[in-house]
């Protein structure tokens, strides 16, 4: 049986353009109901302020996020115990000449800790498994690596 899920968030932007491309300020808030506002800007390549987080940034931390969660709960169901869970992931994006862009890949640099060390092959075998199953990566048409680390204390 499908389940649907439905998401809704709020982007405002209060300013002006009357100064030009160069003149306007990118900055904005992404909101939820109920949830700390995050503050927005374009990449500080199309003139955003770099102190704020910009979409690029978050769609590479939604595929980190969405593989974190789903590889905890796969260890969880496995009798994995991870102690810790770090990721500093990287992202792609090349422009067009048309003025537009994508993403060329994105790589997921997971570093696990794990308490036993019989389960290590194990523990790193379910990055596979988290990245069949993570709802972001399974949204996004350019290809998401992993190269995880696996510590044992």
């Amino acid at each position: 049986m499908s389940k649907e899920h439905g998401y809704e968030v709020t982007v405002s932007w209060n300013g002006s353009t009357a100064g030009g491309y160069r003149a306007y300020d990118r900055g904005h808030d992404v909101t939820a109901e109920g949830k700390a506002p995050i503050a927005a800007t374009a990449d500080p390549a199309f003139l955003g302020d770099p102190a704020r987080w910009n979409p690029e940034e978050l769609l590479v931390a939604s595929l980190s996020q969405c593989h974190l969660l789903t590889y905890l709960a796969l260890c969880a169901r496995h009798g994995i115990t991870v102690t810790g869970y770090r990721d500093t992931a990287t992202g792609r994006m090349a422009e067009t000449a048309g003025g537009g862009g994508h993403f060329t890949e994105v790589t997921l640099h997971p570093e696990v800790t794990i308490t036993d060390a019989s389960a290590a092959d194990k523990a790193a075998a379910l990055h596979h498994r988290a990245h069949e199953l993570c709802f972001i990566a399974n949204s996004v048409n350019f290809p998401v690596h992993h190269a995880p680390l696996i510590h044992v204390a």
